[in-house]
């Protein structure tokens, strides 16, 4: 998830058709837990049983001081599979807005290459918003799926205050999967413990990684 979080506190993979709209050229989803080869999906019906998974990286943790820099979004069917990868984009911020970041931010996101990217990046916040909307809503209707991820709370409250439209397009509950994270370490640790992140801190690499956080708990933890 988006900035320091991380010091607060594919089973399987799947190409989508939009790959090409990535700005992140050949990125790899993490295997958490398995080792299944990609496999390229080329259709998913729309449905409002589909579910949209998002991550962003942030400049900090405050709506109110720090921004986007970058969103990437991935649509699974209702059983997680398949996955279909839509945008991922580095959102353009000032010079001023980048070396605001505290030193965890500016080490993090400047060894993955995001900062560069952000740099580099013509895209603005309402591009990145017009772009995930345009994709996503071929795949499932307005206000049928929650927003899915981890910690996904921290992402809906910087989508409100830089990206109404696509907040609004999302039903208003979440699914967190932090809260499995948070029943499983108190209920069964060993299942909490099996689970290893890598901790890339990329937004595409996130969001796979908490798809397949879910798979993890479903097969070990939901019975």
């Amino acid at each position: 998830m988006a900035a320091s979080l991380a010091n607060a506190g594919q089973c399987r993979r799947a190409i989508g058709e939009n790959r090409g709209m990535s700005q992140n050229p050949s990125p790899s989803a993490p295997v958490a837990q398995s080792s299944h080869s990609p496999e390229t999906v080329q259709h998913l019906v729309k449905s409002d049983q589909n579910l949209i998974w998002l991550d962003c990286e942030m400049t900090g943790l405050n709506p109110e001081t720090d921004r986007l820099i970058e969103i990437a979004v991935v649509i699974t069917g209702p059983d997680l599979l398949p996955r279909v990868e839509g945008p991922v984009l580095a959102i353009h911020q000032s010079d001023a807005a980048l070396d605001a970041m505290d030193a965890w931010n500016k080490g993090t996101h400047g060894r993955s290459g995001l900062i560069n990217r952000v740099k580099a990046s013509a895209t603005s916040e309402a591009d990145a918003e017009a772009q995930v909307i345009e994709f996503i809503r071929k795949y499932l209707p307005k206000g049928s799926s929650p927003m899915c991820g981890n910690s996904i709370g921290q992402d809906r409250r910087f989508l409100v205050k830089y990206m109404p439209r696509l907040e609004a397009y999302f039903h208003y509950r979440n699914l967190d999967v932090s809260t499995l994270k948070e029943l499983a370490k108190r209920w069964r640790p060993e299942v909490y413990k099996a689970f290893k992140k890598h901790q890339r801190h990329t937004a595409l690499a996130d969001v796979h990684e908490s798809i397949d956080e879910l798979v993890h708990y479903r097969e070990h933890f939901l019975r």
